[in-house]
């Protein structure tokens, strides 16, 4: 289902969560549940999944995640301020370690001069730690293309995050 590459990513990420014994929660806006997917399709994930969010509408990143209304209103849904706001809500409403979240233009449509299509934002929240975002812009290249991109920045973050936490 997913591309060896990103799939070897993924059992890479599980492998090492395991032995930190530390746990992921996802806040998916654009990918559309396919983090959740990819981390969960490598078998042993449950023992570091904790749970995803799949937050499509500005009323469900609202409503499940709290994140404010005016933040949404203010900097658009595809911001790394709702970004932020994203990941400390995953991890506010989970029992997890670390939470990722992605907010972005996937296309065909939808983009802007400001905003073009291809514009991705990732936040990363840890407890007990500083929010961190990521703004990619990956260009016009296509709605998988854009969605596997958020996936691999996705992964690298959380690896990177992994390896910190175990140098530090």
């Amino acid at each position: 289902m997913f591309p060896d590459d990103l799939r070897a990513r993924a059992e890479q990420l599980v492998a090492l969560y395991r032995d930190k014994s530390s746990t992921i929660a996802a806040a998916e806006s654009c990918t559309g549940g396919l983090l959740a997917g990819l981390i969960t399709s490598v078998p042993g994930a449950s023992d570091i999944f904790e749970r995803g969010f799949v937050t499509y509408s500005n009323a469900a990143k609202v409503e499940c995640l709290g994140v404010s209304r005016n933040l949404v209103e203010r900097f658009g849904a595809v911001s790394a301020e709702v970004a932020a706001a994203m990941a400390e809500g995953a991890l506010g409403h989970s029992r997890a370690d670390i939470a990722l979240s992605i907010t972005g233009i996937a296309g065909p449509g939808g983009g802007s001069a400001q905003k073009p299509v291809g514009l991705v934002h990732l936040g990363l929240a840890r407890r007990g730690g500083q929010v961190v975002t990521v703004e990619k812009r990956f260009g016009d290249i296509g709605r998988d293309a854009v969605r596997a991109a958020a996936l691999d920045v996705a992964l690298e973050l959380l690896l990177e995050v992994a390896g910190r936490a175990a140098a530090g």
